[in-house]
């Protein structure tokens, strides 16, 4: 089998030429991974297609590219950009309320393109609640990969001295971590970069012991990432922009410093305060033999002007400058102001390594640390902490120290110990050009990832794709909605039931069947359960019309949930009505998220319903009312309803509201029935429907029930030309 491959990552900006990592607290290294991930498995001849997903940016303060919706890589990968939240370039963490917008947006691109993914892989939370969804939709293999988690932030924050409250304001870290919640269950695969990675933050989390976890590190580009005395060797030519690169890093660094020809001690990263740059100063600072051997340079992420950057990064900089300036380090210590992650990066640790200077990662507990793989492949050695990922790959690679990064003094002592002892640097510098390219190389992972793919694929033996209920709404082109009680069924009756879906079953591949239902999910399922037959709904609007289900297993449309949402103040809603003279809530049971249910006391007619209206519309609240026989009454969103949901479908699966069939009996149904659809009124129906005789959209059965619902069927396709060319093989007169 040859894959079809959709990688998630909405946030960040993300481009393929001049990839700006570091830009931001969101352009680092998930960024470069997804970007590497992406033309790795592109390179891989079982991969026949991969789409790099991630969010449309418009946006004067960022370059235009990350505009462009397609952005073609090479001939089997496109990075894919999708309008979500607007245009403007957003936080992370602002983009949670809109991300059920980019899945029903992913969901319409797929079908434009007219090609199913057989694998959703997310990144972060976000992208892996996006490819969690779509898996639901496409029934197709799930993988997830943290990159980082919310519970480990959360701790962090919290020992910082951040309160609990400020921090899910700040961060939205408690919808974050359900979300991680929910992939550990649901995902397929969940890829980590090491053991550690388990152990010591995926143990925090409720569901780890369901979760399927597989170690594949990431790779490196090993023709970018090439040992620093590559550049004399005979017959070795550096590219035009690797001798630019050259040249300005080097200019860039010696003008900060008194002596530019001793070691270079280096450390690259993110200003992020985890990142730890601040103890290296410390160390630095307060060693006047490691300042006598060494330089310091901090590559801080890319920068122009402090005072507009995100706060967090305007402390951790702010404080690095103020540190540099206590210790006096000026001629010994150089904070370039940016670089060129691919063209550049590179370059400052070759050049490191031509001084036989050291590379620090003081990031205490981190994941992986790529930095740590990058140098050991240009031959730089390396000090970094024994916790975490840099354990694993200082031991894997034997290319430097661990020592304990929270205590200045162990790292200047660490960067001493390397520094001094020629022989040993040797040492380390050699074992890590030989084994980074021996274990860390993105062919390898490509190789374990399609072998992942493939092991799923065999285990889980997945619904076929055709058989998925986001691919047979898609690809279905006539939808069929029928209203459940008196239309379909009559208590445990249900006359002409049978024939009507044996009907369905002949155009199986033409119509999809569903339901809309004033029921809630419990009383749906139970009238599932009591008619079998009705299991084949694909379709499934409920609570009316303020809930929509996919299948019989009840997905969930999240898209729905959000759109409705607008303007709907519940809580406000249930005060105002709270000592309301005619009105009594009904049970717990009764009520939803979205729905409001009353018994009506005494009589409540026109006059009573048009005084409810004006008394919401003088609290400024907005609902829709619906009376019930004089006994109920319910409040929805004024987004929801029967007839919206039908719009709302349309729009999301892109079909033509002209291919609705629609059918009912009662009053509630006159939303979907008044409109552009094929509607169908069985005989049995309520008298508000008298109204609808006039309208040319309208059939009015001669039977009841089910009868009457295949009665208005035939009646549309021999009437409508477009039903007639899509059903014409099985129509049954």
């Amino acid at each position: 089998m040859k894959y079809y491959v959709q990688l998630f990552s909405p946030h960040g900006l993300i481009r393929h030429k001049n990839a700006e990592i570091g830009r931001d607290k969101d352009t680092g290294g998930q960024v470069k991974y997804v970007l590497e991930l992406l033309e790795a498995l592109s390179h891989d001849h079982r991969i026949r297609k991969i789409d790099l997903v991630t969010r449309k940016i418009v946006d004067k303060r960022v370059p235009s590219d990350y505009g462009r919706e397609i952005e073609i890589v090479n001939d089997k990968a496109r990075i894919v950009r999708i309008q979500c939240g607007g245009l403007l370039y957003k936080e992370k963490e602002s983009l949670w309320n809109h991300l059920d917008e980019f899945v029903d947006k992913v969901i319409r691109f797929t079908e434009a393109q007219e090609d199913f993914p057989d694998v959703v892989h997310g990144h972060y939370a976000d992208g892996n609640y996006i490819a969690g969804e779509l898996s639901k939709v496409f029934n197709t293999i799930f993988i997830a990969t943290g990159h980082s988690l919310g519970r480990n932030k959360k701790n962090i924050l919290l020992r910082e001295g951040l309160s609990a409250e400020k921090i899910n304001t700040r961060f939205n870290i408690e919808k974050r971590i359900q979300v991680e919640e929910n992939t550990l269950s649901m995902a397929d695969a969940i890829i980590v970069s090491t053991q550690h990675e388990i152990a010591s933050q995926y143990k925090l989390y409720e569901n780890n012991g369901k979760a399927r976890f597989q170690v594949i590190p990431p790779g490196i580009n090993h023709h970018i990432f090439y040992p620093y005395f590559r550049a004399v060797m005979p017959g070795f030519t550096m590219s035009t922009e690797e001798e630019i690169a050259t040249f300005r890093i080097n200019s860039e660094i010696e003008r900060f410093l008194f002596s530019p020809e001793k070691p270079l001690i280096l450390s690259i990263g993110r200003a992020d305060k985890r990142k730890n740059f601040e103890t290296i100063i410390n160390s630095y600072g307060k060693d006047k033999e490691l300042q006598a051997m060494a330089n310091l340079a901090i590559f801080a992420g890319v920068r122009k002007d402090i005072s507009l950057m995100s706060p967090d990064e305007q402390e951790t900089l702010t404080n690095l400058l103020l540190l540099m300036d206590k210790y006096d380090l000026y001629g010994k210590m150089a904070i370039p102001k940016k670089n060129d992650p691919f063209n550049e990066v590179p370059e400052i640790y070759r050049i490191a390594a031509r001084k036989k200077g050291v590379f620090i990662n003081a990031t205490p507990g981190e994941n992986f640390g790529l930095t740590i793989v990058e140098s050991a492949a240009c031959g730089l050695p390396v000090v970094a902490s024994p916790t975490g990922g840099p354990k694993d790959i200082v031991e894997n690679l034997e290319n430097g120290l661990l020592v304990n990064v929270e205590k200045p003094e162990e790292i200047a002592n660490g960067l001493k110990s390397v520094l001094a002892d020629g022989q040993q640097w040797e040492e380390y510098s050699e074992k890590g050009i030989i084994r980074s390219k021996e274990m860390y190389s993105w062919d390898a992972h490509a190789k374990k990832y399609i072998q992942l793919l493939d092991s799923i694929s065999e285990k889980e033996q997945k619904t076929e794709t055709g058989k998925a209920p986001g691919n047979t709404l898609l690809k279905t082109p006539v939808y069929f909605i029928s209203d459940l009680d008196g239309t379909l069924i009559e208590g445990e009756e249900a006359p002409g039931l049978s024939e009507l879906v044996d009907f369905l079953k002949e155009n199986n591949n033409r119509v999809v069947f569903g339901i809309s239902t004033g029921r809630n999910v419990q009383l749906t399922r139970e009238a599932l359960s009591q008619h079998p037959l009705l299991s084949r709904a694909e379709i499934i609007i409920c609570s009316v019309g303020t809930e929509i289900y996919y299948t019989s297993d009840f997905i969930a449309d999240k898209g729905w949930e959000k759109h409705i949402n607008y303007q709907w103040e519940r809580k406000k809603l249930l005060e105002a009505l709270n000592d309301h003279s005619a009105l009594e809530l009904q049970e717990e049971e009764a009520q939803t998220p979205h729905k409001l249910s009353y018994y009506i006391k005494g009589v409540f007619g026109d006059d009573q319903l048009a005084e409810l209206y004006k008394m919401l519309d003088d609290k400024q609240l907005r609902a829709k009312i619906f009376v019930t026989d004089n006994t109920h009454l319910d409040l929805v969103p004024v987004r929801s309803g029967k007839g919206k949901a039908l719009h709302y479908l349309s729009y999301k699966w892109k079909k033509p509201i002209q291919n609705f069939i629609v059918s009912g009996n009662g009053g509630n149904d006159i939303g979907m029935l008044g409109g552009r659809t094929n509607g169908i009124v069985v005989s049995n129906h309520s008298p508000e429907l008298v109204v609808l005789k006039e309208n040319s959209n309208v059939y009015f059965s001669k039977n009841p029930l089910a009868e009457g619902v295949l009665e208005g069927i035939r009646h549309y396709i021999k009437n409508r030309k477009h039903l007639y060319k899509i059903l014409e093989e099985n129509i049954n007169t």
